[in-house]
Order: structure tokens, then sequence, then C-alpha cells
């Protein structure tokens, strides 16, 4: 990076990254899941899975709100020099590190259908759902603090992709039309005004 400028990735955006994967593996995992009648039977099987998947979203979406508020309070101002990543690259980042994780778990919850049907694909698409919950919970954080919250890749690299791990030590924020992403990580329905 010239002149001390760091490569910066959304905060949101990364948070969101694994939404999708999740709850698409997690409902295809449910699906298949129902099919296998299981030791403890479909009926159970379900109503275990709908109990896992409200209790995981509700875990994944409030895990570790003190410290990404933490950080966000403490965030400065980016620099000219900082290259902001598009959503696009962050997002791609993101799901091929994960990738191997992602098909463990998918295997993982087909595999434990043949004991208690679709439970673990629910659980899966729980753990999809409480991440977009709290990339929705940072993103109303950055409309009413009218800043975009954003980590330093090199800290994404060294935890492993989590924004609020141990080796992350601060945010950097921008104004709210930078970047190709709205508050909350999702697309931008119209272009950014540079």
């Amino acid at each position: 990076m010239a002149r001390g400028g760091q490569g910066l990735a959304r905060v949101a955006v990364v948070v969101r990254a694994g939404a999708a994967p999740l709850w698409w593996l997690g409902v295809l995992a449910a699906g298949v899941g129902v099919l296998v009648p299981g030791l403890t039977g479909r009926r159970i099987g379900v109503l275990a899975g709908a109990a896992l998947f409200v209790v995981a979203t509700a875990v994944v979406a409030s895990v570790r709100r003190k410290r990404y508020t933490a950080l966000a309070g403490s965030a400065a101002r980016a620099s000219r020099h900082d290259v902001l990543q598009d959503r696009a690259v962050t997002v791609r980042n993101w799901r091929r590190g994960h990738r191997w994780w992602l098909l463990l778990a998918f295997l993982a919850a087909l595999g434990s259908a043949f004991a208690v049907p679709a439970a673990a694909g629910l659980l899966m698409a729980g753990c999809g759902a409480g991440l977009w919950l709290k990339s929705a919970w940072i993103g109303r954080r950055e409309q009413d603090g009218d800043a975009l919250l954003w980590v330093r890749v090199d800290w994404l690299t060294r935890t492993a992709g989590r924004p609020a791990g141990k080796a992350v030590k601060a945010y950097r924020s921008t104004g709210i039309a930078a970047g190709d992403a709205a508050p909350g990580g999702a697309r931008r329905k119209t272009p950014a005004l540079v």
C-alpha cells in the first residue's frame, strides 16, 4: 500500500458473508434429513431442529456484541491512502477461507439425519440467520453513527476471518457513501457517489 495505507474490508460484509452459505446448506441438509426416518423419528427431529434453529439464531446474533460496540466506539477515520476492498472480494475471500468448514458442517448435518432427522440442518440454517441479524444490527449502528465500519484485511487473515477477533485492535470508519456495500453489508441498490 502506498504511503502507509492499509487494505480495509467492511465489517458488516465479513459478518454477512457466511449467512447465505450456512442458510442454504442448512435448509438443503434439513430437507434431505426429513426424507430419512432416523432413530428418533421425523417429528421429534423437526421439533428438536426448530428449537435448535431458534437458539442458534439468538446466540449467533448476540455473541460478542460488546466487543463490536467497543471497537466501533473507538474507530478512527480511514486515511486517504487506505484501500477499500470491494464487497464481492470480501465475500469471495471469506467463503474461500471457510469452504472446507462449510462442507464438513454440511456433511455432518446430512450424516446426523440418520439419528435425528433435520435437526443439524436447521441448526446450520439458524447460524446463517443469526449472522444475517448481526449484520443488520451492525448496519443500524452504522446508520445511527453516519459512518461505515472497516477492519484491516491483514488482521482478518490472522483471526481466520473474524472481524472481532483478538488480533483486531481497532476499526476504521468512512462516510456512509464509501465503498460498494450499503450499511449492513448488502449490495447497494444505487451506485455510491464518489
